[in-house]
């Protein structure tokens, strides 16, 4: 770096008018990033990591750019030509000093020091005074006082910068941290070099040393935000992975037409009446997290079947691990014999006495092939959809609220006839892609299948129509759709 003391090392000044394009657009720049800034994070400091990271990022590119704006200002300038020329040993007279932010707070002040071995004189610029707090009055530190100001950890770096500069010849440039006269940490930039006399021997040491602390903070804050960010990002993949393990371990282990263990009769010789089952769940493409929404098919001790689809509000493992618990007792309820009304007043309970509060919906439904009569239940949900003979319609709902909703809720019970070749088609509020589609569109767009489901051979071909019309991948909320089909 060229020492100041030689003046007769000046070089050729580049054209002023390049020199003040070049700080036109650094402070354009400037204006731009703070623009940016305050329209992507705002002034309040944000907790979202992401939104951390962005505003510590552009603060930093604005520290920088602060920087450059100085460097320009001082190529601008050129040499100082105030006051005697400098000569060998002696300091020049030039006070560095960065520019000031609109708002007339220094950034990044900065001041020279001359250090001379020869006669013991210290010269500091007025700014170095001000950057380490220190009255003018009091005199300049020399080299032995100066690790004095400096923070106990960094005196070791300061004194080998020094020690290398003054016996190796070798440049400084280093950082530190000092603390000021008011008390106050801040972090220093040096860069300096060895003057050499007409010997070769060392005759002093010159130094620029730089306020670069909020710089530095601003790289602090990049690296806390971006190991912030990932950690989040982990703890978020890790929670998706929890979830969905815990979601597989709950819902019925099958996808396509269901054929229930023991069950050994082939497809083309079950009895009229049976049900032919598929199902498929819908995950959100718009969240990285699973919901809580399930469907379930169970073959009970008297030869019934107990059918069910539902939903959790919330997502992650907090709403998986709810549904695992009210899919668990709804299983064990029902195996004792019990019919959907009371079920559904159970698992009311269940959810309101649960230490992780939360709302769902659901409906239950309990098939008798012998008789081929369906009972059903429901809190909050979607009716099914009965379709029979190339027509369908919407079940009236019995009377039914919310789960988790209000303590001790009774749940009305309504039974429906049913016939070979019908269609039951079951499904959660979450299956249209739009969030903003009303449960009433969602059930007129299914009631428009009734042709195909006439004719469809099995379950699974109701299910596949379902999917070409619902299974859009920028789907907002996860979904189930369960649909039951009787054997002719």
């Amino acid at each position: 770096m060229p020492s100041p003391l030689h003046t007769d090392r000046s070089a050729a000044q580049p054209p002023e008018q390049t020199v003040d394009a070049l700080i036109s657009l650094t402070r354009r720049l400037r204006g731009d990033i703070d623009a940016v800034r305050r329209g992507t994070v705002g002034e309040e400091l944000p907790t979202d990591p992401r939104a951390r990271w962005q505003r510590a990022l552009c603060e930093l590119a604005v520290h920088q750019l602060d920087d450059l704006g100085e460097h320009l200002d001082q190529l601008r300038e050129g040499p100082p030509d105030d006051g005697p020329a400098a000569r060998p040993g002696e300091p020049g007279p030039q006070a560095l000093t960065a520019p000031a932010d609109p708002a007339g707070a220094p950034l990044g002040r900065a001041g020279s020091a001359e250090w001379n071995l020869l006669t013991d004189d210290v010269t500091w610029s007025d700014d170095l005074f001000e950057l380490f707090g220190r009255r003018p009055e009091d005199g300049a530190p020399t080299l032995d006082e100066l690790p004095s100001w400096v923070l106990e950890e960094d005196t070791r770096l300061l004194t080998a910068m020094v020690t290398d500069c003054l016996v190796d010849g070798k440049p400084i440039d280093g950082e530190f941290r000092i603390v000021r006269g008011d008390g106050s940490l801040r972090t220093v930039h040096m860069m300096g070099e060895p003057v050499l006399d007409a010997d070769g021997a060392t005759a002093s040491m010159w130094a620029v040393l730089r306020d670069v602390s909020e710089l530095r903070r601003s790289r602090q804050a990049v690296h806390e935000t971006r190991d912030s960010l990932r950690h989040h990002q982990h703890a978020a993949r890790t929670e998706h992975r929890l979830a969905v393990e815990l979601q597989e371990a709950v819902l019925p282990p099958w996808r396509g037409s269901l054929r229930f263990p023991g069950s050994a009769v082939p497809e083309a010789e079950a009895a009229p009446g049976t049900l032919d089952l598929a199902a498929h769940y819908l995950p959100s493409a718009s969240s990285a997290l699973v919901g809580g929404d399930w469907f379930d098919a169970l073959q009970l001790p008297d030869g019934r079947t107990l059918l069910s689809v539902g939903g959790l509000t919330g997502h992650g493992v907090a709403a998986t691990s709810s549904m695992a618990m009210l899919l668990g007792a709804l299983r064990g309820m029902a195996i004792t014999g019990a019919e959907p009304g009371p079920l559904m007043g159970w698992l009311n309970h269940l959810l309101d006495a649960s230490a992780q509060p939360a709302l769902g919906s659901a409906v239950c439904c309990r098939y008798d092939p012998t008789t081929m009569t369906l009972g059903w239940s429901q809190a909050g949900h979607p009716a099914p959809l009965l379709f029979r003979e190339g027509s369908g319609i919407a079940l009236r709902p019995p009377e039914g609220m919310l789960l988790g909703a209000v303590p001790d809720a009774s749940y009305a019970q309504a039974e429906e006839r049913l016939e070979p070749g019908d269609v039951l088609v079951l499904h959660t509020d979450g299956l249209s892609p739009r969030s903003t589609e009303p449960a009433d569109s969602i059930a007129e767009r299914l009631l428009g299948f009734a042709p195909r489901f006439a004719v469809a051979r099995s379950a699974q071909e109701c299910v596949r129509a379902v999917l070409e019309e619902f299974g859009g991948k920028e789907r907002e909320d996860d979904a189930c759709v369960l649909i039951a089909r009787i054997r002719r």
